[in-house]
């Protein structure tokens, strides 16, 4: 009997529970997608040149496994506020007490199970999507990776198997220690917080002290070393915590002292909402703030590390394509690509020496790079003269060229010479990256018509192959910085999400009663939309100071950490406001569903 009761006041709040089923399997696919990278040793350390990128993710498997459980704890709370009513209604009809609880306990581990379950499948087929869409849009090449893995599974499914347990017998024992009126009136219960000016003052100050030390730190982090990443994550959690405990509670207050603003719709209600559960919110948004930051700097930063890749293959040659004995080459296939240069140097040689005309380089002088990287030109005075001026042309050739003696000749004793002629030719293109293909078809074919011997190894003579490989190197903390900061960022905009809906159903008699009272349902929106907004806007504003701060930690790795920083925030914007408006639609749906 108890069962049906239980089972008729679940289906009456289906939607609740899907709420709360849905987050909870976003939090085990999240777990499952970030322990596919953290188990995997053989990907870190072959698609990372960071030593310590093993000790890193086993620091961050550890902090996800916090923020898991801070998750939980908001989605659990979700989970009572809804039910707990009920609970309290059986006791009253003549329900054991202890039979309850294992109602409780059999209810919550059967959620948490099943959600662990869809959870870890929904992590697969999200990682697969993720990898492919990673490896194919952002030409991301990784090994050793495959977004099924039995061990990550497993530790998926041990970890929140045992976090469920836990919550099913802190679920069960609550019911048993709380009576029946406080069950009945928990959600009536309003949470004030009153604080002195000169303690909101202290703390504010202190706050900002934190985070100055912390910024410093990040700025200063080569000659202090690790301790100055130990110093910053303090100074920085601590004052990210005050700051938002002070300042909040200090600008609502000084928001309500206003009457021109207080008197204007229900602007009053509004920072009424906020002030009653003011101090539980400060510790969400404070973690919320620290996770934003580490979310949007992971994808900042990968995306860094994906601008280095064009950056570092244009200081390796100044041209997009050399083409050895081109006369081989389907010439069509080079005015495909329209290029905006287009020479060929004639060349003769023999066993000891190769011989190059010298009106043809001062007619197109050859592009060369500097000691200091930047572009000169030479001509063939100029290398005649200056014999290592050559090697920037000794580059240029096939390995087995790049041995011989380069001599420099008039037009005549070139033309005296009986050697066959050959030709080199040089190609720039408008764009690179757009041309990489086409590119890659015309390098491949010259490889076919120039093959050397093994004794030389893999010699790098192409401005693609210098692509390929900067490519495959930063590759994979480009992959790792995408993977993670969407990770990250389902988590945290889920754990405000719950925060906030599990305090939905104490809000409920609020809205009826403003109703009641001749508010308007399109002024209640306004108002759940402006609470909601500052909720959701406050610890992503501080978030992103964090990050513009801490990307100078990279200066090291980066040659310009700040650049193209516009597209990660345009990216965390675009799905932070989804799960804004995502929260909106559900929070209505609770404390206006009876109000309509």
């Amino acid at each position: 009997m108890l069962i049906k009761l239980s089972l008729s006041g679940a289906k009456k709040q289906s939607r609740d529970y899907l709420v709360l089923f849905s987050g909870l399997v976003i939090a085990a696919a999240i777990f499952y997608m970030f322990q596919t990278l953290a188990t995997n040793k053989d990907f870190l350390e072959s698609n990372s040149t960071i030593s310590m990128i093993t000790f890193i993710f086993q620091l961050g498997a550890v902090l996800l496994s916090i923020i898991t459980m801070v998750y939980l704890l908001y989605a659990n709370s979700f989970l009572m506020s809804m039910r707990q009513r009920d609970y309290a209604m059986f006791m009253m009809l003549g329900a054991h007490i202890f039979k309850i609880a294992q109602l409780i306990f059999i209810e919550t581990l059967a959620v948490g199970i099943l959600a662990s379950l869809v959870g870890s499948a929904l992590g697969i087929g999200l990682t697969t999507v993720v990898n492919s869409l990673l490896t194919k849009q952002l030409d991301i090449q990784v090994t050793h990776f495959s977004p099924f893995s039995q061990k990550a599974v497993l530790v998926t499914l041990l970890f929140f198997a045992f976090l469920f347990l836990l919550s099913a017998i802190v679920n069960a024992r609550s019911i048993v220690k709380k009576p029946i009126l406080t069950l009945l009136n928990a959600d009536k219960t309003p949470n004030r917080l009153k604080r002195k000016p000169i303690a909101l003052l202290v703390e504010t100050i202190m706050g900002v002290i934190l985070l100055a030390i912390g910024y410093f730190m990040m700025d200063h982090l080569a000659p202090f070393g690790f301790l100055a990443l130990v110093i910053a994550l303090v100074t920085i959690v601590l004052g990210t915590y005050l700051v938002f405990h002070a300042v909040l509670i200090f600008l609502l207050d000084l928001c309500k002292r206003s009457d021109k603003l207080v008197l204007k719709k229900l602007n009053n209600f509004t920072l009424s909402q906020l002030s009653f559960r003011i101090q539980d919110y400060t510790k969400m948004l404070a973690m919320v703030a620290m996770i934003f930051a580490l979310a949007l700097g992971a994808m900042t930063v990968g995306i860094g590390f994906r601008n280095q890749i064009p950056k570092l293959t244009e200081q390796t040659t100044t041209y997009d394509l050399t083409l050895n004995n081109a006369q081989a080459i389907d010439q069509k296939q080079v005015a495909a690509l329209k290029p905006t240069l287009n020479v060929t140097y004639p060349l003769k040689e023999d066993a000891a020496t190769i011989y190059f005309e010298q009106t043809a380089f001062d007619q197109e002088p050859l592009l060369a790079l500097d000691s200091l990287g930047k572009k000169v030109t030479y001509t063939g005075d100029q290398m005649k003269e200056d014999s290592a001026k050559t090697d920037a042309l000794r580059a240029l050739l096939l390995p087995d060229q790049q041995v011989k003696e380069l001599q420099i000749l008039d037009k005549a004793q070139f033309s005296a010479l009986e050697a066959s002629e050959t030709s080199l030719q040089v190609v720039q293109v408008k764009d690179f990256l757009a041309a990489k293909k086409e590119l890659k078809a015309l390098v491949d074919e010259n490889n076919a018509n120039n093959p050397y011997e093994d004794k030389y190894g893999f010699v790098l003579t192409q401005k693609y192959d210098f692509y390929v490989v900067f490519n495959e190197m930063f590759s994979g903390l480009e992959f790792m910085g995408f993977f993670l900061g969407l990770a990250f960022l389902a988590m945290l905009a889920s754990c405000l999400m719950f925060k906030i809906l599990s305090g939905a159903p104490a809000d409920i008699t609020r809205y009826e009663m403003l109703s009641k009272i001749g508010a308007r349902q399109s002024l209640l929106k306004a108002s759940l939309r402006k609470e909601l907004a500052v909720l959701f806007l406050v610890p992503g504003l501080l978030g992103m100071i964090h990050v513009l701060f801490g990307l100078k930690m990279f200066t090291s790795l980066l040659s310009e950490p700040y650049a193209g920083i516009w597209l990660p925030f345009s990216i965390f914007f675009v799905l932070y406001f989804i799960y804004y408006l995502l929260t909106v639609w559900l929070y209505s749906g609770i404390v206006l569903k009876k109000t309509s």
